[in-house]
């Protein structure tokens, strides 16, 4: 091109074009026939996909609360993880024949992982659906293999669901076991801290009291009947006592008590088998019989005997009964002194026990739910996978998108072309018209004769 200040209109392009014609048609056509090429001999792959919908469990969540928590999203990654395993998918190429050509060169993990790639879950967990779909050269087996791997997910989901409330459910029994043996255990513990403190419990506090009151009383009556017994147990014997030693100081009784003074003093001198030691014990000895003897025929005297019998016995009496008393006084203070210790006890084993049988109560609960949620799993009423459309054979082929491929074909074809054209015409240095002379040469063009044709 010798003036590329030249300014070109349309014509001026078109001559170009008629000009350097076969530049522009050999790129034009060798890139039309490679993409015809490409078009007639490139394999097909299809694609078939199928739409699942979640449904919401049946039941409404009032009635049973399903133990299943997690997002759509997560249980979809892990349900896809499970279903897009080596042996699922190992499973699904041998039943089916997958990728026999591959198979020649290709390890079976490297078919694998050439059906992951081919394999798209696309997940909407918001929408409430999903979709899975799977690329193959047939297309009757990719539809196939697509329903197949729906009903996978299916049936994954309801594994999943049933495996989780069974886990759940099991869970919460151990720990129901576990609470109510503690339970049990503290119940015991209470009974037998019961026992063994019995009377001593805070709820016998006011009834030790009453008791203690009028035991209190009891023990005073006993100490003034036996003060009054003791004193006529005194007043007795003194009586006794002066019928035994009358005034006449030549009675017996006086006679009796110089005898006594007398064996007292000898037996100081001598010894026990001393002739008046003997003697004299012998006389006193015959006396007090003599004198016994007078003061039994005494009515009085044996009353007065009689009744200070009467008074001892009643003496010992009492004193037992004081005895008895004082020792149920004592254990009785002891009881409401050991009271406030029983209470601190008590009040610490019950908090425990009320802390248990809340956490047991809760836990029952939450196990008669759980079983619920079970059921409600085992007999499939919780949220499902419905499939809404299934996957139907393909009736054109995904790659290559034909249209799409000759349209750019197309383009390419009249890019190549006209960059053909424009180098070529680039490199060109001869006159075309007057314009191009001018401003090569320098020179101005007076007269400018047009081409002849021949035959003209």
């Amino acid at each position: 091109m010798i003036n590329p200040r030249k300014n070109f209109c349309i014509y001026d392009f078109l001559e170009v074009l008629l000009r350097r014609r076969w530049y522009f048609a050999v790129p034009f056509l060798t890139i039309l026939l490679a993409t015809t090429a490409y078009i007639v001999f490139a394999p097909r792959t299809y694609i078939a996909s199928t739409l699942i919908l979640v449904t919401p469990q049946k039941i409404p969540e009032d009635f049973v609360r399903s133990t299943v928590t997690s997002r759509i999203e997560d249980r979809l990654q892990t349900i896809a993880q499970e279903s897009l395993s080596r042996t699922r998918l190992e499973q699904i190429i041998s039943e089916l024949g997958l990728y026999r050509s591959e198979a020649r060169w290709l390890k079976l993990e490297e078919i694998v992982e050439l059906m992951r790639k081919n394999t798209r879950l696309e997940i909407k967990g918001r929408e409430g659906y999903f979709t899975i779909s799977y690329k193959g050269e047939d297309p009757r087996t990719v539809t196939t293999v697509t329903n197949r791997l729906a009903a996978m997910f299916i049936e994954e989901n309801l594994k999943f669901r049933e495996q989780q409330a069974q886990g759940t459910s099991d869970f919460l029994s151990i720990e129901l076991e576990a609470a109510r043996v503690k339970l049990d255990e503290q119940e015991q513990a209470i009974a037998a801290f019961k026992r063994r403190h019995m009377g001593e419990l805070p709820e016998q506090r006011e009834a030790n009291l009453a008791v203690l009151q009028q035991t209190q009383l009891l023990y005073q009556r006993i100490g003034e009947s036996l003060r009054a017994a003791q004193d006529r147990k005194l007043l007795i014997r003194k009586q006794l006592s002066e019928l035994e030693m009358p005034s006449d100081s030549g009675s017996p009784g006086v006679q009796a008590e110089d005898l006594r003074r007398q064996v007292v003093q000898l037996a100081s001198r001598y010894t026990e088998q001393h002739p008046d030691v003997i003697a004299a014990k012998k006389k006193l000895e015959d006396m007090e019989k003599g004198g016994a003897a007078s003061r039994e025929g005494n009515p009085l005297f044996r009353d007065l005997q009689n009744q200070a019998a009467a008074v001892e016995l009643e003496i010992r009496r009492l004193n037992d009964e004081e005895n008895k008393v004082k020792s149920q006084l004592n254990m009785y203070r002891q009881r409401i002194e050991n009271t406030p210790i029983r209470e601190q006890a008590m009040a610490s084993m019950a908090r425990e026990h009320v802390n248990t049988k809340e956490s047991y109560e809760k836990l029952l609960k939450k196990d008669q739910e759980a079983r619920q949620a079970r059921n409600l799993e085992h007999h499939q009423k919780g949220e499902q996978f419905k499939i809404v459309d299934p996957a139907r054979i393909p009736e054109k082929p995904h790659e290559p998108d034909i249209p799409k491929v000759f349209s750019l074909g197309i383009l390419l074809a009249f890019l190549t072309g006209g960059a053909a054209v424009y180098v070529r015409d680039s490199f060109d240095r001869t006159f075309h018209d007057a314009e191009d002379a001018e401003v090569t040469l320098g020179l101005k063009i007076l007269a400018n004769v047009p081409r002849l044709e021949q035959g003209a």
